[in-house]
């Protein structure tokens, strides 16, 4: 049976099951401290152990239900594992036992860690809090990189005996500033995680602290978000702000997001009816810091796609159903480097187009879900819901422009799981607001936001619609 959504005791107080679990902190935690022990030719992060201990049995409670109703996400989600498994085992079959269980533990673990510990808005509210200061704490370190560009916290953790970390990366300066590349593998993954934790803190958390400190902590994390200086977090950041800027000019018209998303599609076919390249070349070619990157880029996507479903003009063989695994891609000779700054290409030239289908479509269903949640203005979640969906757009373009592994990668699936509480069957009724009598008293509440036929606490501020 199903486990109930957690309720208030009666007093007050938060009930065990509105606590943020220490796992969660702990699994935020490995995320940023990227140590790594080699065991032969097995490689393990802090992040891989935790999740190998914990993933196997929690991803067995999470399809029994457990964890509330399973959702098409996770069915999706774990075929997208399996199927990274066969493509892997069909053209890396040397490498497919040590490949799949990592690659496998770091994208279910996270997301099964995350539909397990995160099952409230108490929990939610208190992961944004936990990242913000995780951020908040990186503060010193960015800055000092910014002038040095040594990352302190990387060169200190492979200074320590019997371990190792990520590869330091000594990228070009941007606008006379080092890119920060902080605790993760690369500059783009910092800034990633950054404008994540930014529009969850901004958005989500809105009304939940004085005004003046809302805006000062968001303004360090979008100074923390720019000081990657990549193209793909300042697009996600830009997005974000046009977004929140969208929500408040428009806030008094009730179809202000079918009106952007019909002006979105407008636009787009304007740009293929007029430009003499597709709309995606020309997105990319905005998306970056120079004309070269963005000619760059579009080459990367030609021939990736070509990988997939094969050119006989350049000899390529379509891979349309399983990919190349971790082969060598066919590009020009004049591209040495295999590097694909394309999340979503990446997956369709590794594990063929069903393996990007089963995760774009875990991807996509998800904030469908949560876009189509009905919540009446001054909702308890109302702001919390629109900061994942600001989160999942931003993260849809900023994974068109970078590629994602490692700890980042799970982060980001990490995410998507902490948000499937929201559309969890009766959820949202748990949140609403106790109802009010026609004079203005609030009346008894059965709802866990006021004990039971007791008066209920102080409404929430209303946040802006």
């Amino acid at each position: 049976m199903p486990a109930a959504l957690p309720r208030s005791n009666g007093t007050g107080a938060k009930t065990t099951e509105d606590r943020l679990s220490f796992l969660v902190v702990l699994y935020l935690i490995c995320v940023v401290l990227p140590i790594t022990v080699h065991l032969g030719s097995v490689v393990l992060t802090t992040l891989r152990m935790l999740l190998l201990v914990v993933s196997v049995p929690m991803l067995v409670s999470l399809l029994l239900g457990r964890y509330g109703r399973t959702i098409p996400t996770d069915w999706l989600f774990l075929g997208h594992a399996l199927w990274l498994t066969a493509a892997l085992a069909l053209n890396n079959p040397d490498r497919v036992v040590q490949q799949a269980p990592s690659v496998g533990v770091e994208f279910l673990g996270g997301y099964v860690v995350a539909r397990a510990c995160i099952r409230s808005r108490a929990q939610f509210v208190a992961m944004c809090r936990v990242l913000m200061l995780i951020v908040l704490a990186l503060v010193p370190f960015a800055l000092l990189e910014t002038q040095t560009g040594a990352p302190a916290l990387l060169k200190a953790i492979r200074a320590l005996p019997g371990v190792t970390s990520v590869e330091l990366v000594y990228a070009d300066k941007r606008l006379g500033l080092e890119r920060v590349q902080s605790v993760f593998a690369h500059p783009i993954h910092h800034g990633l995680f950054c404008s994540v934790v930014f529009s969850l803190v901004s958005v989500g958390l809105w009304g939940q602290m004085a005004r003046t400190k809302h805006i000062l902590l968001s303004g360090i994390l979008a100074l923390m978000t720019f000081l990657a200086l990549s193209s793909g977090a300042l697009l996600a950041l830009a997005l974000q702000f046009g977004l929140i800027a969208w929500s408040l000019l428009f806030r008094r018209v009730e179809a202000r997001w079918r009106i952007l998303v019909a002006t979105f599609v407008a636009l787009w076919i304007l740009v293929d009816i007029l430009s003499n390249r597709g709309p995606i070349q020309v997105f990319m070619s905005y998306a970056t810091f120079s004309a070269h990157t963005a000619y760059w880029r579009s080459i990367i996507f030609e021939w990736g796609v070509m990988n997939v479903f094969g050119s006989a003009e350049h000899g390529i063989p379509s891979a349309f159903f399983f990919g190349i695994g971790l082969n060598e891609w066919i590009r020009p000779a004049y591209m040495h480097s295999g590097s694909m700054d394309n999340f979503w290409l990446v997956m369709a030239v590794r594990y063929g187009f069903p393996g990007f289908l089963l995760i774009a479509l875990g991807f996509a269903v998800q904030v469908t879900k949560l876009m189509r949640l009905r919540l009446a203005p001054g909702h308890p979640s109302l702001m919390l819901r629109r900061a994942c969906v600001f989160t999942f757009l931003g993260l849809s373009f900023t994974l068109a422009t970078v590629h994602v592994w490692s700890n980042i990668f799970s982060f980001v699936i990490f995410f998507i799981g902490a948000t499937a509480w929201m559309v969890q069957p009766g959820a949202m009724e748990e949140d609403t607001p106790a109802p009010s009598e026609p004079g203005g008293r609030r009346v008894p509440s059965y709802s866990r936001f006021a004990p039971r036929g007791g008066r209920a606490p102080a409404p929430y501020r209303r946040a802006p619609q």
